[in-house]
């Protein structure tokens, strides 16, 4: 007991880090937002006719983005998604730079009906590491 008053903050720190490491690892599946890997999204692209959505801000996005992606900044996507309509009913592949922010524009694109809303792990990143191409 001495040891757990004397260790009260390193302990505290040490379960928030582990409860935030599980949330990182469970918390997208837990918001219902679907994951896909580089593979499945090649798959999705090539025969289901996905589309595209980066949701990284303009800088990120000029410096190189998957072919003929169609750009939302996370910030805006709420006031354009009217953009995103027409693609309701098809697959969308939702990317950012690690992944972080697309997971989020998922849970945005679920809640208004967009049931193919999928989230590329990793993002860009994984993207570049799979050595697909980018187009600027």
């Amino acid at each position: 007991m001495q040891f757990i008053t004397s260790n009260i903050m390193p302990i505290f720190i040490a379960l928030m880090s582990g409860a935030m490491l599980l949330w990182s690892f469970f918390g997208n599946r837990i918001r219902g937002i679907k994951e896909i890997d580089c593979v499945g999204a090649l798959q999705l692209i090539n025969h289901k006719n996905a589309q595209i959505l980066d949701v990284r801000e303009d800088s990120e996005y000029k410096d190189g983005h998957v072919l003929n992606a169609i750009h939302i900044p996370l910030g805006k996507l709420g006031a354009r998604i009217g953009e995103l309509e027409k693609f309701k009913s098809q697959p969308l592949v939702v990317i950012c730079r690690s992944g972080n922010r697309s997971g989020s524009a998922c849970a945005v694109l679920g809640k208004q009906g967009f049931d193919q809303a999928y989230n590329l792990e990793g993002g860009v990143m994984a993207w570049q590491k799979a050595k697909l191409p980018l187009q600027k």
